[in-house]
């Protein structure tokens, strides 16, 4: 039976590499629980189309897996995206410091060299590099949290 899951991802955190390049997980965010009895991953990254990392923690995991798991073998289509997005999705879980290594094809995708910036979006959470990050704020600095709440009905 798998653990109730509340945990949250919010917040902004700035962080750096250290010289092994790990990149520390924000405290409130290491203890997302896996399905009892999991030994394994516990977090998926993935490269996002629009130049970050998605980060999917164990709750999201599962119902990925749901809908995958939905996709008929002889559909090609389907099967060649899913083997082309998994092959550069990275399964990590986070060190005894809070710490996980990122593969260098993700980092590259994200363009993150040294800093990262880290921001919860309350499932899930995504991992920006300084540079991107600006650009999405300057991108959405306009927008009327009102007019999108109502859009998105919360």
């Amino acid at each position: 039976m798998a653990q109730a899951d509340n945990s949250v991802f919010t917040g902004f955190f700035e962080h750096t590499l250290d010289d092994k390049g790990r990149l520390t997980i924000p405290s409130a965010w290491r203890h997302a629980p896996t399905e009892e009895g999991g030994a394994g991953v516990a977090f998926l990254a993935t490269p996002h189309p629009d130049g970050y990392i998605a980060v999917l923690p164990p709750a999201e995991v599962t119902k990925l897996r749901e809908k995958v798991s939905a996709q008929k073998l002889g559909d090609s289509s389907a099967q060649a995206f899913l083997a082309r997005f998994f092959s550069r999705t990275q399964g990590f879980t986070i060190d005894k410091a809070g710490r996980t290594l990122l593969t260098p094809d993700l980092l590259k995708h994200a363009g993150i060299e040294r800093d990262a910036v880290l921001v919860g979006s309350l499932t899930k959470f995504n991992i920006y590099s300084p540079a991107r990050w600006k650009q999405e704020e300057a991108r959405t600095a306009g927008e009327n949290y009102g007019d999108v709440m109502r859009r998105l009905d919360i």
